[in-house]
């Protein structure tokens, strides 16, 4: 069975909102991502690292952090 999720990835002031799919079957490893799932935040990570909010955007919305003051 799967079943859609938001994930989020931060890296230094950017985060990025990704959609992926949990696969939930009767295995102690249950819930767990696809590999193509896995690459895709990974890439998202990598991308927000090296400031490339381009290529973060291909796989999902990107944010820029802010620090709120008193």
């Amino acid at each position: 069975m799967k079943r859609s999720t938001t994930e989020f990835v931060r890296e230094g002031q950017y985060a990025a909102e990704v959609d992926v799919e949990l696969i939930e079957d009767d295995t102690g490893w249950s819930p767990y991502l696809s590999l193509d799932d896995a690459k895709k935040l990974d890439a998202v990570r990598v991308a927000l690292r090296a400031g490339d909010i381009a290529a973060a955007a291909k796989h999902g919305r990107v944010f820029e952090l802010q620090p709120v003051t008193d």
